[in-house]
């Protein structure tokens, strides 16, 4: 990646952030002089694959990236709702957040979408993705295992804080 690339976007659910976006932060930051993070489907929350608010997102994402010692100043996290066109998807983006040189994504559509206007795309090694994913942690805290070491412990409390396990088990029921 050439280092004239200043500032990257990393698109997301993060329902909820884990590990594993957070090892992508730390890699990115290597990478770029700032990072945005998109949290995406901004609009849905108290489902069972979005079962946090944005603005839930947007504290858990603060609290870990305090957690793992990265700079808040090198971030900018900015809730974006979903829109049904996909092919203007990166258009509704660049309405909703400041510019950027370009995108880090391993999603496939994402990848395309952006390509296909121009950006540079860089597709990041993926982190342990067999153990950090999201639909695991969500899928641990309904099965009661232990979801807690899959998320920094910044993100565990505040989950625990808001009965986000409470939460995710009433909605499946």
């Amino acid at each position: 990646m050439p280092r004239a690339a200043r500032r990257a976007l990393i698109p997301g659910r993060f329902q909820p952030p884990h590990w594993g976006h957070f090892k992508l932060f730390r890699w990115s930051l290597e990478r770029f002089d700032e990072v945005i993070i998109v949290v995406g489907s901004a609009q849905k929350s108290h489902t069972l694959t979005n079962p946090f608010t944005a603005g839930e997102r947007i504290e858990m994402i603060r609290l870990g990236l305090v957690d793992t010692g990265l700079p808040l100043d090198r971030f900018i996290i900015v809730p974006v709702p979903d829109i049904e066109t996909n092919f203007a998807w990166p258009r509704w983006v660049e309405m909703l957040v400041p510019a950027f040189d370009c995108v880090v994504t391993g999603n496939a559509l994402v990848d395309r979408l952006f390509r296909e206007y121009g950006y540079c795309v860089v597709n990041p090694p993926l982190f342990e993705r067999e153990t950090y994913s999201a639909t695991r942690v969500r899928r641990l805290m309904l099965e009661g295992g232990e979801w807690r070491k899959l998320v920094p412990e910044s993100v565990a409390r505040y989950i625990e804080m808001i009965n986000g396990v409470e939460r995710l088990k009433s909605i499946a029921r």
